[in-house]
């Protein structure tokens, strides 16, 4: 057996990486050599997607158009739509941004007064980092948010500044590109 099989393995994870030699790409700003190829896939995924806008960020966008209005049925089932387009999944999850939202709707309904109610800011602050995947919002996600919005409105309409037009708007954004 040669000498470096022989190595004893160190626990300390700190101190193995900085025995391994890794270069620095001035171009593409990130340590790749010592990964094995790990680093350079991630970042040709994130190349490919760099420059649009996600599902989630477009969700977090409505937090700065219309933070402050209480959520709606309305609201919750675009917040569901946006949900299910961005992960691939079709039913909602636990804890997750959609859940978040329709029982925000249920308590509002239930709401006397408009102190109390769970505002859209409250549902969708950090709601890319709350979605298990995301995805750039296409032409085909907008369309599907806005159906269901102006689905679940009695006037069958959308909120001007709401989560269907955040997905709209960055849809219009990611197809300019």
């Amino acid at each position: 057996m040669s000498q470096q099989l022989q190595k004893p393995i160190s626990n300390d994870v700190k101190e193995e990486a900085e025995k391994i030699p890794a270069k620095e790409d001035k171009e593409k700003g990130v340590v790749a050599e010592a990964s094995g190829g790990q680093a350079e896939e991630e970042l040709n995924k994130k190349k490919a997607s760099e420059g649009t806008i996600t599902i989630g960020e477009a969700l977090e966008a409505a937090v700065l158009t219309a933070g402050n209005k209480p959520v709606e049925w309305s609201d919750a089932a675009a917040i569901q739509a946006a949900e299910v387009r961005a992960t691939g999944r079709t039913n909602i999850m636990p804890g997750g941004v959609a859940a978040s939202a329709q029982s925000a709707a249920t308590l509002n309904a239930r709401a006397t007064s408009d102190d109390g109610k769970t505002t859209l800011a409250d549902v969708l602050t950090g709601a890319s980092s709350k979605l298990p995947s995301d995805k750039p919002a296409t032409r085909k996600d907008a369309e599907g948010v806005t159906g269901a919005e102006m689905r679940n409105d009695p006037h069958l309409t959308t909120y001007p500044t709401g989560v269907a037009a955040s997905v709209a708007a960055a849809a219009r954004i990611n197809q300019a590109k």
